[in-house]
């Protein structure tokens, strides 16, 4: 089998899909895209939205929009929409004709997701299909540039529950290393600026809790 490889969004933040993919062998290269998510071939680029990000961006207007650009930049444009509809909050009208609209408008294919483990399989079906069938190449449109070592440290501590880009500063800062964070006791934590007990103690159970298992909404 050839090395498949795949171009992720650096703003992708489920990580069981990126865990996912990598156990099935996939390369993964992280930028900044300005079109979709994942970037399969030179034809095809998928945009993944969960039923949940799907009503917001149809709220927000902002859904055509992104429609509009993966149509004019990739031939075979794709949404994986993932979860269960009935946890949707708009009527099932609404997003039956959003779903006709992002086809006969924009020729955009929906490919429908129980959970991000089947999100991941087909994303990887997509990959041999395109790289060892069609031996295809990624073309990547738009893109910017990838995040430096910092931006990615600060990443990853600001996905920790009550941590913002500003104590994600403070942290890294004061223990210069995600490391050295993550080595610290709750009482070294509480002495940085605006972390307190509290967020300290909630710090140290994220970054050396066992892990119980992940539960996905679906």
């Amino acid at each position: 089998m050839a090395d498949l490889k795949m171009v992720v969004d650096n703003r992708e933040r489920n990580i069981s899909i990126i865990e996912e993919l990598s156990v099935k062998g996939v390369n993964l290269t992280f930028a900044q895209l300005d079109v979709g998510d994942y970037i399969i071939s030179d034809r095809i680029c998928i945009e993944r939205k969960t039923v949940s990000d799907f009503e917001s961006s149809i709220i927000n207007n902002r859904l055509f929009d992104q429609a509009e650009r993966l149509h004019r930049s990739y031939e075979k444009p794709m949404l994986i929409l993932e979860g269960d509809e009935s946890e949707a909050r708009l009527g099932n009208n609404v997003l039956i004709g959003a779903m006709l609209r992002l086809y006969t408008d924009f020729n955009i294919q929906i490919i429908r997701s129980r959970s991000a483990e089947e999100t991941a399989d087909i994303l990887s079906h997509f990959a041999t299909m395109e790289q060892e069938g069609e031996k295809r190449d990624l073309r990547i449109v738009g893109l910017k540039r990838a995040y430096s070592n910092a931006e990615w440290q600060m990443l990853v501590l600001s996905t920790i529950p009550g941590i913002g880009p500003k104590l994600a500063l403070n942290l890294i800062s004061h223990f210069k290393t995600i490391k050295s964070i993550a080595s610290a006791s709750e009482e070294e934590l509480a002495k940085v600026d605006k972390i307190g007990a509290k967020k300290a103690k909630r710090i140290y159970e994220v970054l050396n809790g066992e892990f119980e298992g992940y539960v996905g909404k679906g």
